[in-house]
């Protein structure tokens, strides 16, 4: 099959995968299939994909898999999705035709790929297909700081995670900045996102316009830069204006104009501008300083706001409870102390591979021997050569090592079956994906596990094994991903009224 390509047999980090595949993307129909990477892993490198990568990961690009809260308003729209390694991504799908020249989307978008930083929700790859044109990002999965401040239901963002919103908002346009990035499109609580740690991370999508001659500001004038609107042109101390417009959501806990805000500073009542709902949790203070630096933000004459490294030598130094990871500010559920709870019945393979209980796997594999490997392989009376001969007797003695629990003498025959090549067993990788568990290599077993699933694409098998892999390479909630996914193979084929 098309995904089992040998390079993915070298190697099973995520970014290097994709590197080599989308590289390679116009030549390719199916990326190779490839590991998903652990949670707190480092970013792919940035890379080009096809559009049936993407039109795949969001289930051809189906509405129940819009993300963007101001979908109806924005002129592209974001959807969530999952690549093959199991990556979860934003994808970005402009217009059609909204970047008439492909090289000029190209360029502007491996410009912003380039950049890495903890702060940004980072650029992962571009798609540039015929007539379409779409970004792809890291997923965040916990909302926007519009849905948190204006929307929320649980409770309101507490005054410490407020301060730190600005000061890593403040910090990821300081590094733009260095890194001569200093434009920033329509900087607003929707352009914030947070991620698994409940982290607040700044949109790279606003790192590009929305097209070759599109807008730069996409909310309303009261919000926007009095010298965008006087020229119509971005500089650098537009986005410290509408860093300043963030700063307002953040004390007011709503959308309140920078005029109306600026007449009640000038008034000294920054109590009425504060959020309600604070209660009055907050230090004075810490308040009057944020106040002050988005006044300073929002002047009228460019020349007289901030620059980047202002505001993040002003927001650095005030309290913002260090020790609290943002997850607990925000109320949210932890992602890894939680693995999902299986949806569907565990078969005993399944309640084998959820406790990693190796012996029972062994068993179980055992007991299956062969029995799943009907229908892979047709063989024609000319390939039974004495080759042929010599390979499943390599099988045999790889068989009985596996029974006999001699697990290094069965990778080994095991191994010699594979590597002639000319007869391909799923039941062989996955006894021996279960050997390598047991000589303490899931790297390698991981590998043979996702190949025995491009042999047989909906094994149950496979993907146990799979889930047993990730587990012993700490990957804790992609293996309960995979042993849900697996459950539900086996559910479905036990519906159509076939054995297990």
């Amino acid at each position: 099959m098309g995904c089992c390509e040998s390079s993915f047999l070298t190697e099973t980090h995520p970014e290097k995968d994709d590197q080599h595949h989308h590289n390679n993307s116009h030549n390719t129909q199916n990326p190779p299939f490839s590991p998903p990477s652990p949670a707190d892993g480092g970013v792919p490198s940035f890379s080009e994909f096809s559009f049936s990568d993407l039109k795949a990961a969001t289930n051809n690009f189906s509405s129940d898999s819009i993300v963007s809260e101001s979908g109806e308003k924005a002129p592209n729209i974001v959807y969530k999705g999952r690549l093959q390694n199991r990556r979860w991504i934003a994808v970005k799908k402009f217009t059609k035709m909204a970047w008439p020249d492909p090289k000029q989307f190209a360029e502007e978008a491996w410009g912003v790929g380039r950049l890495r930083h903890q702060r940004l929700a980072n650029l992962i790859g571009y798609c540039c297909d015929g007539d379409e044109r779409l970004l792809v990002a890291e997923y965040m999965p916990n909302d926007t700081l519009a849905k948190h401040l204006f929307h929320w239901e649980n409770q309101t963002i507490e005054w410490a995670m407020r301060l730190r919103v600005a000061l890593f908002i403040a910090e990821a346009l300081d590094f733009c900045s260095t890194e001569s990035r200093s434009l920033y499109h329509d900087l607003n609580a929707y352009r914030v996102l947070f991620d698994e740690d409940g982290d607040p991370r700044l949109s790279c999508f606003g790192l590009m316009k929305n097209s070759r001659d599109g807008k730069s500001y996409s909310t309303n004038l009261a919000y926007t830069p009095p010298e965008y609107l006087r020229n119509g042109r971005v500089t650098p101390e537009s986005v410290i204006y509408s860093f300043g417009t963030v700063l307002l959501d953040l004390l007011s806990g709503k959308h309140i104009p920078p005029s109306h805000a600026l007449d009640l500073i000038r008034d000294k009542n920054i109590i009425l501008l504060m959020d309600s709902h604070l209660e009055g949790n907050f230090s004075t203070e810490e308040a009057t300083t944020v106040v002050g630096l988005a006044s300073q933000c929002l002047q009228y004459e460019p020349r007289e706001r901030p620059n980047t490294k202002d505001l993040v030598a002003t927001l650095a130094p005030l309290k913002t409870k260090p020790d609290v990871p943002s997850y607990v500010m925000l109320g949210i559920p932890k992602h890894e102390d939680a693995p999902p709870t299986p949806q569907h019945p565990l078969s005993p393979m399944g309640e084998a591979c959820s406790r990693l209980d190796l012996t029972a796997i062994h068993q179980i594999l055992v007991m299956t021997h062969y029995r799943d490997d009907e229908g892979t392989n047709e063989l024609s009376f000319q390939e039974w050569t004495q080759q042929m001969r010599d390979m499943l007797e390599a099988r045999k003695r790889g068989d009985f090592a596996f029974r006999d629990k001699d697990f290094k003498t069965a990778i080994d025959c095991y191994s010699q079956f594979v590597d002639v090549g000319t007869m391909v067993s799923p039941t062989v990788y996955a006894r021996r994906s279960l050997c390598y568990l047991l000589c303490d290599q899931p790297d390698a077993a991981l590998r043979d596990a996702m190949q025995a699933q491009c042999v047989y694409p909906d094994w149950p098998t496979a993907f146990y094994m799979q889930s047993v892999a990730l587990a012993k390479l700490d990957m804790h909630k992609d293996a309960a991903d995979m042993l849900n996914e697996a459950a539900g193979l086996e559910e479905k084929r036990q519906k159509g009224g076939r054995g297990s």
